[in-house]
């Protein structure tokens, strides 16, 4: 069984990657502590609302699709709660591959703290996904 902790995470998660602002409101305190970091900038937000306009709608625009989920992991570390999660997504500017890896701290069933650390968006090549489960068939 998942631990309740670990839960909110991946409901975390699913909500950002869906573009689902109602469903990221709910799954983050009001008063949430948030920090992050890409490749571009560091960011800070200190409610949900600032979260989501000034962060969450900046880092995935209308025109960013997020049409598959690679993979979504997570995990404890002591306390602190971990999810790791990988995505695919396209705009006019290309198709792109991203990682995000999130520590976050949970109460009554809503994350209160919250660090992203971003790998940013890596240019996807046609065919790699294809590439990379090739390799992970193929015997040594």
């Amino acid at each position: 069984m998942r631990s309740p902790d670990v839960a909110v995470g991946e409901r975390f998660v699913q909500a950002l990657l869906a573009k689902d602002w109602t469903r990221v409101e709910n799954a983050v305190d009001p008063e949430i502590d948030f920090r992050a970091l890409t490749p571009g900038r560091p960011w800070e937000a200190t409610t949900r609302k600032d979260l989501i306009e000034d962060v969450f709608q900046q880092w995935f625009g209308p025109s960013d699709e997020i049409y598959e989920i690679l993979a979504i992991s997570t995990d404890r570390v002591v306390g602190r709660n971990r999810v790791v999660y990988r995505f695919r997504l396209r705009n006019p500017d290309g198709d792109y591959v991203s990682e995000q890896t999130a520590y976050y701290d949970e109460a009554k069933g809503r994350i209160t703290n919250l660090r992203i650390l971003c790998t940013g968006r890596m240019l996807s090549a046609t065919g790699d996904r294809v590439a990379a489960l090739d390799l992970m068939t193929t015997e040594a």
